[in-house]
């Protein structure tokens, strides 16, 4: 099992304003645009809150302090969610399919930071693709342009 460090993602309101300003002030390239999830180049992240992500319920609460979330992926989720779960920690939720079809569980490090372990994005197209069964289909539920899926997939036919 391998789980690797991806990006710090910051949660935000107001997606267009925080990219403007990041991009602006900061001179971050957009590295992939997916309208409610930004990531640049430097692999720093931007996320739209929604009501029905159950990050949304702790992001930004002074209760839990959380504004960010540090996002780690893997080839290998179900072990990955085995294993902190023999360790105990405190899990927002486990292992669950988010609207875009990847797979996510986040869990609480000793100081309350919400950590999340997804799917690895190739892994995840991939998978999503073998499921629906073309590049077109893959693209409506992922919401991943299908320049970037068919990079993922190495250009399959459809």
């Amino acid at each position: 099992m391998k789980i690797e460090f991806n990006a710090p993602v910051v949660f935000t309101r107001d997606i267009a304003a925080s990219c403007s300003f990041y991009r602006k002030y900061l001179h971050q390239e957009i590295l992939y645009d997916f309208g409610a999830n930004v990531m640049f180049k430097s692999h720093l992240s931007l996320w739209q809150l929604k009501p029905e992500y159950e990050v949304s319920a702790v992001a930004g609460n002074p209760k839990h302090g959380n504004t960010f979330e540090l996002y780690f992926e893997t080839d290998d989720i179900a072990t990955s969610l085995e294993h902190l779960k023999s360790a105990g920690v405190e899990f927002l939720h486990e292992l669950k399919t988010e609207p875009w079809g990847q797979q996510t569980f986040r869990f609480f490090d000793p100081d309350h930071h919400l950590v999340e372990i997804g799917e690895r994005m190739e892994a995840f197209i991939t998978r999503v693709f073998e499921e629906s069964g073309s590049v077109e289909a893959t693209c409506q539920r992922t919401g991943v342009p299908e320049e970037t899926v068919r990079t993922f997939l190495r250009n399959p036919e459809s």
